[in-house]
């Protein structure tokens, strides 16, 4: 498998598994494509092409041939300018890394994370949020988050797999709608009356078992066990970073009981407390690795080595039939 040839099947999972129609995001590509034919020579050369064919931004090969075959792939949920060049000194030792492949975005995909913060707002919609409500709320978080990642030292840890010679490619969005995909099916389908019961389904996956192995766990950060779910939200999983603080309110109103996520900033829990809501968080790491091991099944299939390493744990399922 090529590094082009697993970016083209982990985009194709991205879309078919997130929680934005297939038909909507053709429809949002197609008007770009359009926009872009209609532009002069000097907003062409500044344009992103990507976005002609990516609707998850955050994700995309950063540096290094979309060709190089690929035998051997280091993988991590956080790669540094350390990971880097922990790569080239396994091929030193005779354990080419082909491709370095990160979760959480670097370079151009960093840049471009709030692009796919939109996709929040399908979710709030499915939650019971007014459209019209969600947008203007995402639109603001958008714009603080634009500023606070404007300074960021972004091209850091590409430029040093691009000095070492070692294609990079980050897969956020990509693997974060597994997640999102994963869990809404799995815990849906286990129709929990009681948020233990969620606890419960929760520690049956091996993601979270090794977490808590490590002293990491998924924890209550609010409410408690023994409280009944209600309406639950799966919107804490995809969609780029933690959005605005004063959805939590309108998600509340709309009568969700009990909000799933990866992580949550303590502004956010405070809302959720005073709302009497539930707020069961699986962990960041390990939510993360069941993203990304969806993904990785399909090199495993194509009998692709993968190392691990930045925060990921490696849970084959590439043989089994049924993910849940």
């Amino acid at each position: 498998m090529t590094l082009q040839q697993s970016y083209d099947t982990f985009l194709k999972m991205a879309i078919e598994r997130g929680p934005r129609a297939k038909k909507d995001i053709q429809d949002d590509l197609k008007r770009l494509k359009k926009e872009f034919d209609g532009m002069d020579k000097e907003k062409k050369e500044y344009f992103d092409e990507e976005s002609l064919v990516n609707p998850f931004l955050d994700s995309r090969i950063e540096v290094g041939d979309p060709k190089t075959k690929m035998k051997r792939v280091m993988v991590g949920i956080d790669i540094s300018v350390g990971e880097v060049v922990l790569a080239a000194e396994l091929g030193r030792q005779g354990k080419k890394i082909d491709a370095i492949l990160a979760h959480h975005p670097e370079g151009r995909s960093l840049i471009d994370l709030t692009q796919v913060m939109t996709t929040q707002i399908e979710q709030a919609v499915d939650d019971g949020v007014p459209v019209n409500v969600i947008e203007k709320q995402i639109g603001s978080r958008i714009n603080d988050l634009n500023r606070a990642l404007h300074p960021t030292n972004h091209y850091q840890v590409p430029r040093a797999a691009e000095l070492l010679g070692i294609p990079m490619a980050c897969y956020h969005t990509f693997a974060d709608n597994q997640v999102y995909w994963f869990m809404k099916n799995y815990i849906s389908g286990k129709k929990p009356k009681y948020v233990s019961d969620i606890m419960e389904a929760l520690m049956v996956l091996p993601e979270y078992q090794m977490a808590k192995k490590k002293g990491n766990g998924p924890m209550m950060f609010t409410g408690g066990e023994k409280n009944r779910c209600g309406k639950i939200s799966f919107s804490g999983f995809t969609g780029g970073t933690s959005g605005s603080k004063d959805t939590i309110e309108n998600m509340a109103a709309a009568g969700v009981g009990t909000i799933m996520a990866m992580h949550m900033p303590e502004d956010h829990r405070k809302l959720a407390e005073k709302h009497h809501m539930n707020v069961v968080i699986c962990g960041h790491m390990a939510s993360d690795s069941l993203g990304m091991n969806l993904l990785m099944d399909e090199l495993t299939k194509k009998s692709v080595e993968i190392v691990e390493v930045g925060g990921f744990y490696r849970v084959d399922r590439s043989k089994k039939k049924k993910l849940f």
